[in-house]
């Protein structure tokens, strides 16, 4: 068996870009049958791949399209690659987009039990859990409030909170330490360096590169889908900056 706990194999993602407005699904599939529905492929990623170790913390950099956020969702499930694999051994806690796997109708304490659900943890556990993700994330006022009232950093903190309870095998970070105030970015980030410590395998990707110098000794670039470079974070940090 690789040691590998992350495993990318030459991983490319369609989508399809269809040219015609349509209003319903019903219309969508009679249009579909009589062969009047054309589309343009859009290559989100091209034949990417490479290897990450237990323990590693690996930056994914690249300006806005160039596949960084597809790339985490193929190896956290949430899609399929059209061509390639994606093997990860071990538990995955996906931070992918804001709000995601949140109820907005929910209160803040309902949408922990429903977000830890989906990471699959135990009901049991987000009960013995609660005031260490209350205290995490500041919210402690906000607890039963519908988080349909929440700012986007407040979201961010419940979200991080809840991911974070536990020690996954691997966290996957998109952006989301961009959101709030600096002091809970440097909890954010304390935390983040307390499970790196443990053995967790962290996928980071942000457009700050002093942040990601600080979490990552590794870095990928990614530019139109394409991998550019995989090397020490400083000169794949340095490569980009020059790209700018």
């Amino acid at each position: 068996m690789s040691n590998s706990i992350v495993e990318v194999n030459d991983v490319s993602m369609m989508f399809r870009l269809y040219r015609e407005n349509v209003d319903s699904l019903k219309e969508f599939l009679i249009k579909k049958l009589k062969g009047q529905i054309s589309y343009d492929e859009f290559w989100a990623l091209k034949n990417i791949s490479f290897q990450v170790g237990k323990g590693e913390a690996v930056g994914l950099v690249g300006k806005n399209g160039s596949g960084k956020s597809t790339l985490l969702k193929t190896i956290a499930g949430v899609l399929k690659p059209t061509k390639g694999s994606v093997t990860v051994r071990g538990t995955v806690a996906p931070m992918i987009e804001l709000g995601a796997g949140f109820d907005m109708d929910l209160t803040a304490k309902e949408n922990v039990f429903l977000n830890g659900a989906l990471l699959g943890y135990p009901k049991e556990m987000l009960e013995e859990n609660m005031e260490r993700i209350i205290d995490f994330s500041e919210l402690k006022m906000f607890m039963d409030v519908p988080i349909k009232n929440f700012s986007s950093g407040m979201i961010a903190r419940l979200g991080f909170a809840v991911a974070t309870i536990y020690t996954p095998d691997i966290l996957i970070v998109d952006e989301i330490l961009s959101v709030g105030d600096w002091q809970f970015q440097a909890k954010c980030h304390h935390r983040i360096q307390e499970m790196l410590e443990q053995g967790t395998t962290l996928l980071f990707v942000s457009h700050s590169m002093d942040q990601v110098k600080e979490v990552c000794s590794r870095a990928i670039l990614l530019s139109h889908g394409e991998m550019l470079m995989d090397d020490a974070v400083e000169r794949v940090c340095e490569r980009y900056g020059e790209a700018e």
